[in-house]
């Protein structure tokens, strides 16, 4: 479940989300297709949008500059799900406004260790960890 502090969450990933998981979360919308993410984020007004940069590939730059280019989406964070750090895009992708970068690094040790204190506990907590290591494992 994501934690009080966003209300409202866009989740962009592949459509392989485990229905489930979804039905306990009211505040969590999941898109699995790039040409709805807009649509979504019109209709929802979501204080947090997360992207799986795999799936987002090429698009990516493109929504992020149309994300932050618009007064609209100004108010909304975002964070990106990474299998590996890499400088070069991690760079780029901090230019052109996300927030918080995550890796599927930081999510094994978070599962490992519970008592770890990562960037990732402010906002998801262990179920979404579960599922994002899980699909990308």
């Amino acid at each position: 479940m994501i934690r009080t502090r966003f209300k409202k969450v866009l989740l962009v990933a592949p459509a392989i989300f485990p229905h489930q998981l979804m039905a306990e979360h009211t505040n969590v919308k999941h898109v699995s297709a790039v040409p709805s993410i807009f649509p979504a984020i019109y209709e929802l007004s979501p204080d947090l949008i997360v992207f799986d940069y795999e799936f987002m590939g090429k698009e990516m730059e493109k929504v992020l500059r149309r994300i932050k280019v618009n007064k609209f989406y100004s108010h909304i964070k975002i964070c990106t799900y990474k299998n590996s750090p890499n400088e070069k895009t991690d760079s780029l992708l901090k230019a052109l406004g996300v927030d918080q970068l995550i890796y599927r690094e930081e999510l094994n040790k978070a599962a490992l260790s519970k008592k770890a204190v990562n960037p990732l506990s402010a906002l998801i907590d262990a179920s979404i960890i579960k599922w994002v290591a899980n699909i990308t494992g």
